[in-house]
């Protein structure tokens, strides 16, 4: 895939056309797509258990607001020394000099193919818990692997799509499901909640003071990830004019959505099960198992567009 906007004085990643076509609403489905995995915020209310109540909250609500301004920011380097830069390492390379474009590259590269593995990871189990569900013996079942192949097969399919903004109306359903997986998670997780004796669950943090320490940076560096890469250079390429007060509003309704998404499930799913919540929070749910069927398969139809936008930034 390739951006559909050029850098002009790009160097070697030229040949994509001046302006692009798509709207704030389209930005907002790229976004909210790149960002927002279930397989990043799905262990949020983890996160928060090993942090606890005010620590936790803290955390989550200042890693919102710092990735959203820091997301502004990039967006307002939009034609930076006169120059449209279509990718993070041009970009770098304008404002650091030659070094900067190969320091972003590698590090784009490999968190980019960490990324795309991880989250092939997640879509294959997945479908194999969907599959689980109306299959249930064991004798001549798939195997993870053969569903991470199957959709890898599928995002090659995918794949032939010419640009991000090719992916505009996919990214859409991907952003629904976004929606639609946090819904479905949050219902299943109070309806959870509700059936457990409140007076078991606890809040306190678990462990001695070695393991709390431990927990608590691998909490703070789960809530990091879960906002991960927007990848704001090669989408706001894509945006029509104005193309910075389109990227902003982009940017900002797709905050909307994740703070919907993520602080809701994060809070809920800490009040649900307290300490005891799972690092995946639908491993831990019980009923109704439409419900969890529904939300694996919400989580494959977002990874699907969100490996697609990943492989866009390689």
């Amino acid at each position: 895939m390739s951006s559909p906007a050029t850098a002009r004085g790009g160097g070697g990643e030229a040949g994509v056309e001046q302006g692009g076509r798509g709207t704030w609403r389209h930005a907002a489905f790229h976004v909210a797509t790149t960002i927002a995995t279930p397989a990043a915020y799905a262990p949020l209310p983890f996160a928060v258990a090993s942090l606890g109540w005010p620590l936790g909250v803290c955390s989550l609500v200042i890693g919102t607001l710092v990735t959203w301004c820091s997301s502004l920011v990039v967006a307002s380097l939009w034609q930076w020394n006169g120059e449209k830069h279509t990718s993070y390492r041009l970009l770098a390379k304008s404002i650091f000099g030659p070094w900067g474009y190969w320091y972003v590259s590698f590090f784009q590269q490999v968190a980019s193919v960490g990324n795309n593995i991880a989250i092939q990871i997640a879509a294959g189990s997945s479908l194999k818990a969907v599959y689980k569900h109306y299959y249930t013996a064991e004798d001549g079942a798939m195997t993870l692997q053969q569903f991470i192949i199957l959709f890898g097969a599928f995002e090659l399919l995918l794949s032939q799509l010419p640009d991000i903004h090719s992916l505009r109306w996919v990214n859409a359903i991907c952003t629904a499901s976004t929606v639609g997986f946090a819904g479905t998670t949050i219902g299943a997780t109070v309806h959870d909640g509700y059936r457990i004796d409140r007076k078991e669950v606890s809040y306190s943090l678990q462990g001695n003071t070695a393991t709390k320490i431990f927990r608590a940076f691998n909490a703070l560096g789960t809530i990091a990830f879960s906002f991960g890469d927007a990848m704001l250079p090669e989408i706001q390429s894509t945006v029509r004019e104005p193309v910075r007060k389109n990227m902003y509003k982009g940017v900002s309704a797709a905050y909307t959505i994740i703070v919907m998404s993520y602080w809701t499930l994060a809070f809920s799913g800490y009040w649900a099960f307290g300490s005891q919540v799972p690092p995946y929070i639908l491993s831990s749910l019980t009923a109704p198992r439409w419900a969890i069927v529904m939300a694996n398969v919400f989580a494959v139809i977002q990874i699907a567009g969100c490996f697609q936008a990943n492989v866009c930034a390689l």
